[in-house]
């Protein structure tokens, strides 16, 4: 199964645009969206392409392939808009023998992790600084980064699983910012 992961859209439709050409060039089977869909937050910058509805427009033809846990910024007035569930606090995906608990990163996180099987994936956003690593407690640590506000000197980022390896990459150029093989 191939799998693109994206996280902290907050309501920008250029991000979404490129993603979805990313989307068309890896053609998953499954989209998971670690939160922080619409709204940009108190404490990010209101970016000038921010336009939430058209960002409901465009996620929403992806409605049967999406799985979304909430974030931070998102609330049950987005749902109304949303044709997916985003208002889990976390999700679990069970993919070649490996649990990925996905979260959007404000409750669980490296910091306070869930309860998992070392080998298992934490995916979480929140941060919007991309990371890819093995944790002292065996658990692998993966932030796709944001699509729209990357922090950290990064560039906007997403992730993407397909034949066992994880990757980090560009949301601009597509190059790989971090890879492990799982």
């Amino acid at each position: 199964m191939k799998i693109l992961f994206f996280s902290d859209v907050h309501g920008s439709p250029d991000s979404v645009e490129q993603l979805v050409r990313r989307i068309d060039a890896h053609a998953p089977d499954h989209l998971v969206l670690l939160g922080d869909v619409l709204y940009h937050g108190p404490r990010n910058p209101l970016r000038p392409d921010y336009a939430p509805p058209r960002v409901v427009e465009q996620l929403n033809r992806f409605k049967r392939r999406i799985t979304a846990v909430r974030g931070n910024c998102d609330s049950e007035v987005d749902q109304m808009l949303l044709e997916f569930p985003i208002l889990s606090e976390y999700a679990t995906l069970l993919e070649g023998g490996r649990r990925f608990f996905l979260t959007h990163g404000h409750h669980w996180n490296p910091g306070n992790p869930p309860p998992l099987e070392r080998g298992s994936v934490l995916a979480c956003g929140h941060t919007h600084i991309p990371e890819l690593k093995t944790l002292e407690n065996g658990l692998i640590s993966f932030n796709p980064g944001s699509t729209s506000l990357p922090k950290g000197g990064f560039d906007p980022s997403y992730g993407f699983y397909a034949d066992g390896k994880l990757q980090v990459l560009s949301l601009e150029s597509g190059e790989e910012i971090f890879s492990m093989q799982l």
